[in-house]
């Protein structure tokens, strides 16, 4: 356990940085997002893997925006339910969160959640500033990346055999 704590004024500069990293990746915005990493920070992202410094993440960033802007476009990333745990390195904390992706289909014109999950990310005050160190994304694409502490008693699908002629 920490031997200091996270003050409310923390508590809110944190949670404003999360803000702002949602509005500079859902809008492109690469100064904005990159503003809420230190210079060495980890980004850790299921689709595209570990990378480090701002370089290699304005890279995955952009990769996200432009490769296929359709699936990126009108997005909107919501952070929810944080935990934040001071660690032992005074201004340094472990945050987690829920996730949730929303997106609007520009070619339909509805909306819909793309996806869910946990963030498990760690932050540090930098030059009076909180900043990502990591950024940890665990989206749930399959049931055992749910972290689940309890145990697990439902009954998984119920198994269909083939119709013959299909």
């Amino acid at each position: 356990m920490a031997d200091w704590s996270l003050s409310a004024l923390d508590r809110l500069e944190i949670q404003e940085v999360y803000a702002r990293y949602a509005w500079g990746i859902d809008l492109a915005d690469l100064d904005m997002a990159l503003s809420t990493f230190a210079e060495d920070a980890w980004f850790d992202h299921l689709w595209q893997g570990k990378v480090q410094g701002h370089e290699a993440i304005a890279e995955n960033l952009k990769s996200l925006w432009y490769d296929r802007q359709s699936w990126w476009y009108g997005r909107q990333h919501l952070m929810t339910h944080f935990i934040m745990d001071p660690l032992e390195q005074e201004g340094t904390a472990r945050v987690r969160c829920f996730f949730q992706i929303l997106q609007f289909n520009t070619d339909y014109r509805t909306n819909f959640v793309f996806g869910i999950g946990t963030r498990d990310d760690t932050l540090s005050r930098e030059s009076g500033k909180w900043l990502f160190k990591t950024l940890h994304v665990n989206a749930w694409t399959e049931a055992d990346q749910v972290p689940w502490k309890g145990d697990i008693t439902m009954k998984g699908r119920p198994k269909m055999p083939a119709k013959e002629g299909n």
